[in-house]
């Protein structure tokens, strides 16, 4: 009995592949669709990222309409675009940050970066705390599954534009607190590199050398690979 049950589901799924061979073959073979949300960061290990999980996952990140990478830059940023930046495609996973450029102090007047610590935060803690629960909100929206990447951290010397120090420490607790309540994975990569920033991070700079970002590629492919 068993033997015949075994022969009629592999005869009408035969049948069903003669009419239907394309369904059946996008659905065995469909990878995952990863989006990669952040800023300069981020397009520094996109790349090592994109040939870790080569084969594995379709992965992508907003581009700019002329071609090369689009920096999703600070949460004022991504409230206006993060619509556009997941578009209608249908996402498995978004690994998303935003906080560096939060941080970072700006004239009141230009809008420019500025160098002084008495101008005010592109975002405010406040502020980002109240634009990064909008961004949450619009990518839970998606159904996919969502990894939050803390805030890296920089030297504590005279940066351009200025950002005081142990401000990310701020922000990603802000951060930490709304991914708990959403039931969104962190990925701290904060704690990755605080211990290794001399090694990893290039002098008197919020960004990393080639070696750093492939680092940082790493824990990305670890997170997205544990949360797939």
């Amino acid at each position: 009995m068993n033997s015949r049950r075994s022969f009629v589901k592999s005869a009408a799924f035969a049948l069903f592949s003669a009419f239907s061979p394309t369904l059946v073959f996008s659905r065995q073979k469909r990878l995952p669709n990863v989006l990669i949300l952040g800023d300069s960061i981020s397009i520094g290990y996109y790349p090592f990222v994109k040939e870790a999980l080569e084969g594995k996952v379709n992965l992508s990140r907003p581009m700019m309409p002329e071609g090369g990478f689009q920096n999703c830059a600070g949460t004022t940023n991504g409230i206006q675009k993060i619509s556009q930046w997941t578009g209608e495609k249908q996402w498995d996973m978004i690994h998303f940050n935003f906080g560096l450029h939060d941080i970072k102090h700006v004239n009141p007047q230009t809008g420019k970066n500025s160098k002084s610590f008495d101008d005010p935060h592109q975002a405010s803690p406040e502020q980002y705390k109240k634009n990064l629960k909008f961004i949450v909100k619009n990518l839970k929206k998606t159904k996919a599954k969502l990894i939050f990447a803390t805030t890296t951290p920089y030297p504590n010397t005279k940066l351009k534009p200025a950002r005081k120090p142990g401000m990310p420490i701020v922000y990603n607790g802000i951060a930490k607190r709304i991914m708990k309540r959403q039931n969104v994975e962190i990925n701290d990569l904060y704690a990755f590199v605080e211990p290794r920033m001399e090694a990893l991070q290039r002098p008197n700079n919020v960004h990393f050398t080639p070696f750093g970002s492939k680092e940082l590629a790493k824990q990305v492919v670890k997170s997205i690979l544990k949360h797939l």
